[in-house]
């Protein structure tokens, strides 16, 4: 195996492992980010407040697409579609979601991941994000120390987005890599026009 590579999963086990330790120090409690802002939905959006205006499922082709394989310095390593919404909370729960897309990203000393929750409306979307700014957060699936992150989760009618990314890189890297992962929720207004 080349040195790079043996040099580069050292790196990537040291993350996970000061990962864990973060965790179990927390008392088993969910990695939360440094930084942290939520927003409620807005009248923006008020033609997908409810599933029954919007009611097709998103797909990962969908919000993943091939012109988001690589944003910025990051790269999609994984995709993943789930329909039990909570497996990828810690902390809370989103009740009535049917659906939960996650795309994790990487590029040099930094990661993120973008996730969005597919909620029967606004209300409820509006709920999440008040509890991911106290109660919970999503699952940590991409490799950084959580106290070296930022996040960002808005609701968006019946849907919530979650940005999060973290590594060693400066703040301002950190809000450029935080703004191009934010870009994926403009799948929400595709889907406001896709009502007109």
């Amino acid at each position: 195996m080349p040195r790079r590579a043996v040099i580069a999963a050292a790196g990537g086990l040291a993350v996970a492992v000061a990962a864990a330790a973060v965790w179990l120090f927390a008392g088993g409690q969910a990695p939360r980010p440094a930084v942290f802002q939520g927003e409620p939905s807005s009248a923006f959006y008020a033609a997908v407040d409810t599933r029954q205006n919007d009611a097709a499922p998103l797909s990962a082709a969908e919000v993943f697409t091939a012109a988001t394989e690589s944003l910025g310095a990051l790269r999609r390593t994984s995709a993943t579609v789930l329909t039990d919404c909570d497996e990828l909370l810690r902390g809370t729960s989103a009740p009535g979601c049917t659906q939960a897309l996650q795309a994790t990203y990487e590029g040099g000393a930094r990661a993120g991941q973008f996730t969005i929750f597919n909620l029967p409306d606004g209300r409820s979307a509006d709920a999440l994000v008040a509890a991911l700014g106290k109660d919970g957060f999503v699952r940590q699936d991409a490799p950084f120390d959580p106290a070296r992150s930022r996040a960002q989760a808005r609701a968006m009618g019946h849907y919530v987005t979650v940005s999060w990314v973290g590594g060693t890189g400066s703040a301002t890297e950190l809000v450029k890599d935080l703004v191009a992962l934010d870009g994926l929720g403009r799948v929400v207004q595709s889907r406001i026009l896709a009502t007109l």
